[in-house]
């Protein structure tokens, strides 16, 4: 297997996980999405919307173009069915750049600003890209938690049922 292939099953899960969580918590009031859980993005809507300007920080990183922030807890979208739009652009974002990757690119160093260490850093581009999937799939572990203990059933989240991958 390719490296260029596993960053495409994980893009490909990253998608199929987003659609399933959104589509759970399109059944959930506004008012319980919002509320104060605890979680370190405070809330269901606050872990989503994190998620989502993550996503896009590193895109606009890896796309050489600018995505200026004013924290890591910013909402971008306070309406859930604007930012369910937002992830699913996103999400076909994140396929057209995975979709990009050659083994030389990936292998190739990827110097960026860091908002937390505040300098400047170096890395092979895999490692940043395995970085980037495992945030939205940390982040996405936070949620289903928050999912859990308002009751309600995401489903199975593991990559190995992510459809049409079985040999």
């Amino acid at each position: 297997m390719k490296t260029t292939d596993y960053f495409q099953r994980l893009s490909q899960y990253n998608r199929w996980m987003n659609d399933r969580l959104y589509t759970v918590c399109e059944t959930i009031p506004d008012s319980l999405r919002k509320e104060d859980r605890g979680a370190f993005f405070h809330s269901i809507h606050g872990t989503l919307n994190h998620i989502l300007l993550a996503d896009r920080l590193w895109l606009a990183r890896f796309q050489q173009r600018s995505f200026p922030i004013n924290s890591l807890n910013q909402e971008l979208y306070a309406d859930f069915a604007e930012l369910r739009q937002q992830r699913q652009q996103t999400d076909i974002e994140i396929q057209t750049w995975v979709d990009s990757l050659t083994d030389e690119k990936l292998a190739a160093p990827f110097q960026f600003n860091s908002l937390s260490r505040q300098r400047e850093c170096i890395f092979p581009l895999w490692h940043v890209t395995t970085h980037f999937f495992n945030h939205q799939t940390h982040h996405r572990g936070q949620l289903t938690t928050l999912l859990s203990q308002c009751g309600y059933d995401f489903g199975v989240t593991d990559l190995l049922w992510l459809p049409d991958t079985e040999i």
